[in-house]
């Protein structure tokens, strides 16, 4: 074998949902990194403005929520200009069409009377503190994130954030993977966090190096079979 790494995770389960859903802690960090523009935190301010339709009560919530999209100690929330392009499009949409229109609709209610088996109040108040949770959780998340360009690496055959691999396992089945950031996870789509562990064991090897995968069922060598980026100016 060319560059063998031994990757390690500490639970049981399905060795598909081992390369597609774990999310395990990591002291990795990627190259050629660049801050967005801190366009974000106004919103947490501007939610306080709208309390009076609204009693918090959602802080456990919110940390289950974030907890399940835990950042490793001490790194950022890498995201690709895509992911990260998409997380700013759903936070406007929040912000300036989904919350006003729920805003609207309590307000509405609210005036025809008895809230207590007002459905539509009931509802309205229910769907804005998911709204609410959900736009701190993104303002959150872009505060701490991270822009990573894949396409800095074109050309290249070595594994870094943002690469789309493809690879084969010992029983000789190839899958193809794209590491992306924590928030950008799509497994139907083959899209890995960079956490994940069939990406830890991955990044930094090579095309035609084999790294091995500790699984539940033992130790797995996955050989990388491509290396690709995106061409620079390519959306992706």
């Amino acid at each position: 074998m060319g560059s063998d790494q031994k990757m390690d995770f500490g639970y049981s389960g399905c060795p598909i949902d081992c390369i597609f859903k774990a999310e395990l802690r990591c002291s990795a960090a990627c190259c050629h990194v660049r801050m967005p523009p801190p366009e974000y935190r106004y919103t947490v301010q501007w939610i306080a403005m709208n309390k009076a339709f609204v009693k918090e009560t959602d802080e456990d919530d919110d940390e289950a929520w974030e907890a399940a999209s835990a950042i490793p100690a001490g790194s950022k929330n890498y995201m690709t200009p895509a992911g990260h392009q998409r997380i700013r499009d759903e936070l406007l949409h929040l912000i300036d069409v989904a919350r006003p229109e729920v805003v609207q609709i309590v307000s509405w209610a609210a005036s025809n009377g008895d809230r207590s088996e007002n459905g539509d109040y009931i509802y309205g108040k229910r769907r804005l503190r998911e709204i609410d949770r959900r736009i701190r959780f993104l303002t959150k998340r872009l505060d701490l994130a991270e822009v990573v360009d894949p396409s800095v690496h074109y050309g290249l055959d070595q594994v870094f954030f943002g690469a789309t691999v493809t690879y084969c396992n010992q029983a000789g089945t190839e899958f193809t993977v794209t590491i992306v950031g924590i928030d950008e996870l799509d497994p139907l789509r083959g899209k890995i966090s960079w956490i994940s562990p069939v990406a830890r064991a991955l990044t930094k090897a090579r095309e035609g190096e084999s790294v091995l995968l500790k699984t539940p069922m033992g130790i797995d060598e996955l050989e990388i079979l491509a290396v690709s980026y995106p061409a620079p100016g390519v959306a992706t």
